[in-house]
């Protein structure tokens, strides 16, 4: 097969060890053409309008620009960029935001090798692709009401260790106004305490440590 019509893959991802990884799998393939690698998210912006690949493997969280944010950049400026994110999170929270931003696919890096290009040959033919444990993982918390901004941010405060009264100063609410958001917080999240409800968040990845 010649070059010219090989599947061109773009890896996006901060570890080179993974990035290493990723191309001799796709290399491996006679389909296939590993044609750049970004360690991060603003070079996989500046990559991804220099290369225009037809199948990008985005990692979701990265020291600048997150996966999130890069997809959604890529796809304001090229709607039919074919993202898929493959990563170690399965927040639902994080999996629903990739979703909305227009990523095509949602993998783990726990994936066999052995699928990974019969995923990209899925999502490069125009089919989404969701592996079921994530998939399961959306429908657990399909009806579930989300934090609202105030209630996320409080949260976070919370993680930070921060006393219901720093809380309150820093916000500029009453102590008791963070009282009642601690309280609905942890009804959303049918959480019993604060610290659980930090567990809570982080694994779905409502709030980032």
């Amino acid at each position: 097969m010649s070059t010219a019509t090989k599947i061109r893959v773009f890896s996006v991802d901060d570890h080179a060890i993974i990035r290493e990884g990723l191309a001799a799998v796709i290399n491996c393939q006679p389909d296939m053409l590993m044609v750049a690698q970004a360690s991060n998210g603003r070079d996989a912006i500046q990559l991804y309008r220099r290369h225009r690949p037809d199948v990008t493997l985005m990692d979701l969280r990265m020291p600048d620009i997150g996966g999130v944010e890069a997809t959604m950049a890529i796809r304001n400026e090229f709607p039919e960029a074919r993202i898929v994110m493959l990563t170690t999170f399965e927040g639902d929270v994080e999996i629903a935001r990739a979703l909305a931003a227009g990523a095509m696919g949602y993998v783990l890096k726990s994936v066999a090798p052995k699928e990974l290009p019969d995923i990209i040959r899925r999502v490069h033919g125009g089919r989404k692709h969701i592996a079921p444990e994530i998939a399961e993982q959306l429908a657990e918390h399909l009806g579930d009401e989300p934090l609202t901004e105030r209630e996320r941010t409080v949260l976070e405060r919370v993680a930070g260790g921060n006393r219901n009264r720093d809380i309150g100063e820093q916000l500029f609410i009453s102590e008791e106004t963070v009282k009642v958001h601690i309280k609905h917080i942890m009804e959303k999240l049918g959480a019993s305490d604060r610290t659980q409800a930090m567990a809570i968040a982080i694994r779905r990845g409502i709030i980032q440590l």
